[in-house]
This record gives C-alpha cells, sequence and structure tokens, in this order.
C-alpha cells in the first residue's frame, strides 16, 4: 500500500470479521457500569481527550487515542486500544480480539500490537502502563509483558523500513498464508509466472529461503541442480531451530516436476472405492469463533452413478430458530436413509475429513436412534488423502478448487468458497426479510451442490487416470529414495 498497490474491496466475510469483531467490543464495553467514549472527533482531539481523562484518572477510557514521536525521523506512531482501564497510578490496555489464544507461535501480532500501546502509553504520560492485556473470543482475557520501548521501536523500525524500500522484499508465498490476503491474486499471480519454488506442494517458508540462499529461486532450477538425496541433506529454518528437509525431499521433486511438465505424477498404488452409485458428501459449517454454536448449516448429499446417473440433489438446512440445529441434524439423517435405502450402503465421497469429524460431533450431540448416522460414517471415503498420497499434481495445493479444474470442471458462480458461504449464512441470519433472506440461502445451496459436482469430476477424473494409464510415470522409479529409510 506504502507503493500504490491498491486493496481490493472488502468481502463480504471480510465485512463479517469487522461487525463480529466490533459486536464482540461493545458486549466487553457493556460489562463496564462506568466509562469515557472517546471514540468521536478527529486524532488530535482525541489524544487530547485521552491525555485529560487520565489525568482526571477516569476509571474506563474506551477508544482514547495514543501518538508519539517515532525515534529519530519525523514520523508519528499513533494508536488506539480499545480499552484503558485505571490500576493504582497507571492504566491496564486492554484491546478486543476474535482470536481465542495468544502466546508463543499463537497470533504474535496481538502480543506487537499491545507492546506498542504500551510504548505509546509510556512515551504520552513518562510510565509504563500497568499491565497488557487481550479480551480473547472465548471471552477469556490473556496477559502479555510489557518488555520496555525497545520490542515495539524494533518492530515499527522494521515495518518503516520495509515501506520505504524501493525494492520489494522476498517473502514465500505459502497456500495458507496467502488465502484470506486481499493482494493474494497479485502475489500468487507474480510467483506463478516466476516458477517460483514456494508454490511447489510441500515446499515450506524455511526450505523456500534455505533453497533461495543456495541460488534456486525457480522449481526448474531445483530440478536441474538438485536430486532427492542433495535436497534431503538441504537444512532449513524450522522453528528456532534447523532441520533436514529430509524424507519429504523425493515428494517435492515429484511435485516440481509436476509443474514444470504440466503431468500428473504417480507417486505410489491408487485405491478406489467401486461400485454403480456414489454419494458426493460436503458440509457447510461456521466455527464456534463466529457463533455460539460449532454448527453446521447444510448438509449436501447427491448420488451420482454409472451411464451418467445424477440423483436430485439433497441439502439438508439448519433452521434458523433454536432448534434449527437440530433440525438440519435430523433432515440429513432422514435424507440418508432414503439414500441408502434406494441404492444400498454406497460410498459417501467427501473431500478432507471435516464431513467425518462433524459426523461424530453431530452423533455425541444429538444421538443416531436408528443407527443411520454410523452408516454414513461407516461408508465415508475421504478421496483427498488417497489423492495427495498417490499423486503429484500440477498444481500448489490439494485443496478441492485448487484440483477441480485438472478434471475440467467449471464453475458458475464469480464468488464461493468456505470462507464467502460463512459471511453469506451470518447474513442471512441476521436478515428479518424473508424474501432477502431465502436468496442468500439459494446462493449457499447453489455452491454447495456446485462443490458436490466438482467431487464427483475429480473422482471420475482420478479414476480415468487408473483405468487408461494416463498416470506420467512411476516416482518408485523416477525417485527411489522414497524408499530409502536413510532419509
Amino acid at each position: 500500500m506504502a507503493h500504490g498497490v491498491r486493496q481490493p474491496p472488502a468481502s463480504d466475510f471480510d465485512v463479517l470479521l469487522k461487525d463480529l469483531g466490533n459486536r464482540h467490543e461493545k458486549e466487553h464495553l457493556a460489562t463496564f457500569p462506568q466509562y469515557k467514549d472517546l471514540s468521536d472527533g478527529n486524532l488530535a482531539d482525541r489524544v487530547r481527550r485521552t491525555k485529560d481523562a487520565v489525568a482526571q484518572g477516569v476509571p474506563v477510557i474506551y477508544q482514547g487515542a495514543l501518538r508519539a514521536a517515532f525515534p529519530d525521523s519525523r514520523d508519528i506512531v499513533s494508536g488506539s486500544p480499545d480499552f484503558m482501564i485505571r490500576d493504582g497510578e497507571s492504566y491496564r490496555i486492554r484491546d478486543c480480539k476474535l482470536a481465542r489464544g495468544m502466546g508463543g507461535d499463537r497470533h504474535p501480532e496481538i502480543d506487537l500490537q499491545l507492546q506498542t500501546y504500551g510504548w505509546l502509553f509510556e512515551k504520552t504520560f513518562a510510565k509504563p502502563p500497568s499491565a497488557l492485556e487481550a479480551y480473547l473470543g472465548d471471552r477469556t482475557i490473556a496477559s502479555t509483558l510489557y518488555r520496555g520501548d525497545a520490542s515495539a521501536v524494533k518492530e515499527i523500525a522494521r515495518i518503516r523500513e520495509l515501506s520505504l524500500r524501493e525494492d520489494e522484499p522476498y517473502d514465500p508465498v505459502g497456500w495458507t498464508k496467502c488465502g484470506a490476503c486481499p493482494f493474494r491474486a497479485r502475489c500468487w499471480s507474480m510467483a506463478e509466472k516466476a516458477h517460483e519454488v514456494s508454490v511447489i506442494y510441500g515446499v515450506d517458508r524455511g526450505t523456500a529461503r534455505a533453497l533461495r540462499d543456495d541460488g534456486i529461486t525457480t522449481y526448474d532450477q531445483l530440478l536441474e541442480r538438485m536430486d532427492a538425496k542433495a535436497l534431503a541433506k538441504l537444512k532449513r529454518q524450522w522453528g528456532p531451530r534447523t532441520q533436514k528437509v529430509g524424507r519429504q525431499a523425493a515428494r517435492i521433486l515429484a511435485q516440481a516436476r509436476a509443474l514444470a511438465e504440466g503431468k500428473v505424477v504417480r507417486l505410489s498404488s491408487l485405491h478406489l472405492p467401486r461400485g454403480p452409485r456414489f454419494v458426493m458428501f460436503d458440509l457447510e459449517g461456521i466455527p464456534p469463533q463466529y457463533e455460539e454454536l460449532d454448527k453446521v448449516y447444510l448438509w449436501g448429499t447427491q448420488v451420482y452413478g454409472a451411464g451418467g446417473y445424477v440423483g436430485p440433489y439433497r441439502p439438508a438446512v439448519a433452521g434458523f430458530g433454536a432448534d434449527g440445529d437440530r433440525a438440519g441434524w435430523e433432515l440429513f439423517l432422514a435424507g440418508a436413509r432414503d439414500i441408502m435405502k434406494e441404492n444400498g450402503e454406497v460410498p459417501f465421497i467427501h473431500w478432507h475429513d471435516y464431513e467425518k469429524n462433524k459426523l461424530e460431533m453431530y452423533i455425541a450431540r444429538y444421538g443416531d436412534p436408528e443407527g443411520s448416522a454410523a452408516r454414513v460414517l461407516g461408508a465415508c471415503f475421504d478421496l483427498l488423502p488417497v489423492v495427495r498420497d498417490s499423486l503429484a499434481l500440477p498444481v500448489p495445493s490439494y485443496s478441492l478448487k485448487a484440483i477441480e479444474g485438472l478434471a475440467g470442471f467449471k464453475r458458475t458462480m464469480k464468488e464461493y468458497g468456505g470462507d464467502w458461504s460463512i459471511g453469506r449464512y451470518v447474513r442471512a441470519v441476521e436478515n428479518e426479510n424473508e424474501a432477502e433472506r431465502g436468496a442468500i440461502m439459494n446462493e449457499i445451496l447453489r455452491y454447495n451442490e456446485e462443490d458436490l459436482k466438482a467431487t464427483w469430476a475429480v473422482f471420475q477424473w482420478v479414476k480415468g487416470l487408473v483405468s487408461q494409464g494416463l498416470l506420467d510415470f512411476d516416482s518408485q522409479q523416477a525417485f527411489p529414495e522414497l524408499d530409502d529409510g536413510r532419509l
């Protein structure tokens, strides 16, 4: 942004997070019988009123503002902690966060933000805050020690230096790390165009940096300069220590070959369920940080089979009332019973272990009086680990949405995805207009149905690779080190 790159408009999910954050903050505010609200006005005015409030010993200051000159520069650093709570001769600084934990490797940005507030407070009032705290998403309060001005100044100096650089600093892309970033499309397109080693599935940040230090920046160079034994010996940063790449080396090279040649590389034998018909199974759920209940709001199933058979799409949608969660579960069980009555013990094919985990959770939550959920659980087939462990694909991730294009599947919706679905569902819950709520839910149903179609397309594509012998080559021959215990 410092170099003029515009941030894309906020998505529905971004707006949802902001709304939930504001709601969480207001909930905590309501626990204080008296407070001074300083959220109105410009920054300079709020800074002045914050100083006055501290001088007057106001018990709780809400949305105060602090600012101070950054050392050896003309820059000004400002911050607005959610709460400043009087504590003896000083104040506790507390910020509200949706995160449910902090400390160690968990959300280091929360600690850095609080350290910055502590530094601003000390620069403004010539004394340190009595405590730095975060009111977390699970309604607990976590504390971190104020480490003095060195910690905050060091981090701000790093951000300042990065923003003033003419050349863009190197940082490896990562599918998970970059997933929710608004600049993801920009960085990923650059990395893919450059054949960056960090787009190889299985290459972590430490490995990408270690390869770069060795002069290897692309997967083409990696294939030219390293074999599996050399890559296995490469030491990369792994937390606070260094560690060899080890047995993952052969897999990384297979993935690099798949990307470089645009082909599928077979890693091991592939075993898929057989039968005339299969149930595609996909859930849409909302995690507990967005709602009190860890909830599945849509259980989607659809039967596919030989000869182009496509059964009706069967969505079981949770209701919006107090018993809506149970109602959605019971609708799903009824639909599952009908499917198995019509098709026998048919495999339920899904992508990743989310579906199995939620089945087990709902059996514990509401029971399974007729054993239908247990039958579904026993019939579940997670396609992801089978594909991931057996095939190196020319994609940077083994998410369904990254692989479905290889199978020739094209979606009809411009906006979709798990975060999009959660954002739209919460909008539906909060919308009291029945027509508008129904329209939103229809969008989610359409997205879920396309997920089922995509799962079937990938399943059929993988079956075709096996039956037609279209796999490129056997990595056991190309990379015998896969079975070398010394790696």
